[in-house]
């Protein structure tokens, strides 16, 4: 069976996980990665259980202590990141602190991006949306609306591993910058696939967004309804088979 990178990674990620799990069955205090790979893995599991974000935080930082780890691991380890997959999304979770040592070293205050842009963006489902640091916006859950051509290669202007909650039925103006690095977007929902500055990638994404039913704007006109948003992700999982099994959309 074909695998996606994110996949792939994934799968890495719990074997090193299972690894450090019986090392510590054995009585071992783990090491910085045993460590990263246990509450990481545990992080992605309890997204697929359908936890929400703020739930998943709270057992995250009690899933291992001091005495669970090796000598200078909680000052080498001030915090772990992880992508998993919610009920609502993708999220950039970022568990602060995760031995409860709530050393200065870990403290470090994180500030905003310069914003480049401001972006309306709707909430039109039943239940609030988390948006994280580094999502990228055109991609973002299908029942959220904005501009989704005007947010291709943005994130939101906000510090690392912040999340802007918006409520059912409400709107918020929110500030928006660039994705820096190679800007490469592979994975997310699978409908971005390249360069983010490559025309050709991002007229097929934002043609599979819409085909998809994602709630767009488009021209300032409304593109889509709460029907088509709530059948999107059967829908992405249809098209990538197809593309999986032709190489073609």
């Amino acid at each position: 069976m074909p695998l996606t990178p994110g996949e792939s990674d994934r799968l890495l990620l719990h074997l090193q996980a299972c690894l450090a799990q019986k090392r510590r069955d054995r009585g071992l205090r783990l090491n910085v990665p045993e460590a990263t790979a246990l509450i990481a893995d545990a992080v992605c599991e309890w997204a697929r259980d359908g936890l929400s974000l703020p739930e998943t935080l709270t057992r995250a930082s009690t899933l291992l202590r001091g005495d669970d780890v090796m000598d200078g691991v909680p000052s080498a380890l001030t915090e772990v990141r992880v992508e998993a997959r919610f009920d609502d999304g993708t999220r950039l979770v970022v568990v602060k602190d995760p031995f409860g040592v709530s050393s200065s070293a870990g403290s470090v205050g994180l500030t905003a991006p310069p914003a480049e842009d401001e972006l309306e963006i709707s909430n039109e489902s039943a239940t609030a949306i988390g948006l994280t640091s580094h999502i990228h916006l055109a991609e973002v859950n299908p029942r959220l609306r904005l501009d989704r051509a005007r947010a291709f290669g943005m994130r939101p202007a906000i510090p690392t591993g912040e999340t802007v909650w918006i409520l059912p039925g409400r709107s918020v103006l929110l500030p928006a910058t660039g994705i820096r690095g190679a800007r490469v977007v592979v994975g997310n929902t699978g409908l971005v696939d390249g360069s983010l500055d490559d025309e050709s990638v991002r007229t097929a994404a934002l043609l599979a967004l819409r085909e998809c039913g994602f709630l767009d704007v488009v021209d300032g006109v409304p593109r889509g309804d709460r029907a088509s948003a709530e059948s999107a992700v059967p829908a992405v999982i249809r098209r990538l088979g197809h593309v999986d099994r032709d190489g073609q959309s």
